[in-house]
């Protein structure tokens, strides 16, 4: 029997409805394996691993952790994007001395493609330093953007799901909105996540499949000039009085003073000035083919922590995803992402597997161009096949206590710490020039 050693749980980048999911996974598949001791839920993702704050997830009440499906984003155990790069030695040498420190044997990191690299950086400092560790990544991004283009790496990204439904809704919300408003503001124009992957903007047609509204979609995989757009804009108000444009956050409009992130992710929630907004104002000053303005709305993190829009069907995957990593931890298949796969058919079901982290590390997989309609700004049926069984057909139902919702609130309840205090190394000193 191998020797039972503890594991290590944390969460990188941004959150999601379902992450929590997994985290829930991960603690009640734990106990299933008679090598697996306490599970930890590192502070903050790595950054609780460096500073040695480990809380004690098999500690918690049994209450707490069955919530975990109902809570949303990563307030349970927190998350970061402090990201492992070459250069922080220092910090890979803490990672190691932490490890042994607590008696870890596995580590598991639920996050996106650099979530993996850090992964899989680390299994191999750990065999480096002799340290039996099985290393095993989770799967998490609403982007949809981890693996391959001929998605047989994973079929799909738990979270993004449900910002698809939560984008089902918010179009149809916002055509009531537009259908009602439009004498007086006669384009509403929409800004969706995603960065430079148009797979959240692409989930707004779920909302029109039969294509009945007035909607535009454009992603940042199909490019156009302002100028074409707002000739779209305008032969849309010719025919139907009326437009809704749903845009991709990366969608280019030149420089928008976006700000990068520690992994070099634009931060588009962070820019002077929003994709949105620049279109809107660029409509207005060429003018529109009907009275009126045109108006923007910019959802920002909702989009991700929305628990109401949350997809049934992405808190089960996400569930199973994270039992698949801790048996793929548990029987010493380190190295590897845990993955979900469509079988074939028109019968929808999915098999879970692993993914060599090597292969998903720093991937990033766009929107495939044959989804993409030759007019440039609409998707295609195919793509439609391809989200509608992920969102579910039904509604979440939430536990409420006196009107709000009832979330998990773990016990700090911390492991003791063995070593001297520690800070980051990214926090200290500078990069060296290249």
């Amino acid at each position: 029997m191998a020797q039972r050693k503890n594991l290590v749980v944390a969460q990188s980048g941004g959150p999601t409805c379902v992450i929590n999911s997994s985290l829930r996974g991960v603690i009640d598949a734990a106990r299933e394996f008679s090598n697996v001791g306490d599970v930890y839920g590192a502070n903050h993702g790595i950054e609780g691993v460096l500073k040695e704050e480990l809380l004690n997830l098999s500690a918690q009440p049994e209450e707490e952790i069955a919530l975990l499906r109902y809570t949303p984003v990563a307030g349970s155990i927190g998350t970061c994007r402090y990201k492992l790069k070459s250069w922080q030695t220092e910090d890979f040498e803490r990672v190691v001395e932490v490890f042994k420190a607590h008696d870890v044997g596995y580590f598991l990191y639920n996050g996106g493609n650099d979530s993996m690299d850090t992964a899989n950086k680390i299994a191999k400092l750990a065999a480096e330093h002799g340290l039996e560790l099985q290393a095993v990544g989770v799967p998490k991004t609403i982007d949809n953007d981890i693996g391959d283009a001929e998605f047989k790496l994973i079929d799909h990204t738990p979270g993004y799901a449900s910002t698809a439904k939560y984008w089902t809704h918010m179009v149809q919300y916002a055509n009531e909105e537009n259908k009602g408003s439009y004498p007086a503001d006669p384009v509403l124009v929409l800004q969706a996540m995603g960065r430079k992957i148009g797979f959240i903007p692409a989930a707004a047609r779920l909302a029109d499949p039969k294509r009945e509204m007035p909607l535009l979609i454009y992603l940042a995989e199909s490019p156009c000039s302002l100028e074409q757009l707002a000739e779209q804009v305008n032969d849309t108000l010719k025919q139907a009085g009326r437009c809704i444009v749903v845009v991709s956050e990366g969608f280019n409009v030149g420089d928008v003073g976006a700000i990068k992130d520690s992994f070099g992710h634009t931060n588009f929630g962070a820019s002077k000035v929003t994709v949105a907004q620049t279109i809107v104002n660029y409509l207005n000053n060429v003018g529109l083919a009907a009275k009126g303005a045109a108006r923007c709305n910019v959802p920002g993190t909702d989009q991700r922590s929305s628990m109401g829009y949350a997809s049934p069907v992405d808190l089960d995957e996400a569930y199973r995803l994270g039992q698949k990593a801790v048996e793929l931890a548990a029987t010493g298949q380190g190295g590897y992402m845990s993955t979900i796969l469509r079988n074939p058919g028109f019968i929808y079901s999915v098999r879970y597997d692993k993914a060599p982290l090597t292969e998903v590390a720093n991937s990033e997989r766009t929107f495939p161009k044959e989804w993409i309609l030759p007019n440039g700004y609409d998707v295609s049926d195919e793509f439609l096949k391809y989200l509608k069984p992920l969102v579910g057909e039904d509604m979440l139902s939430l536990p409420m206590i006196n009107g709000r919702q009832r979330v998990t609130q773990f016990q700090p309840i911390f492991a003791d710490k063995q070593l001297a205090e520690y800070v980051p190394q990214a926090d200290r000193q500078q990069p060296p020039a290249k």
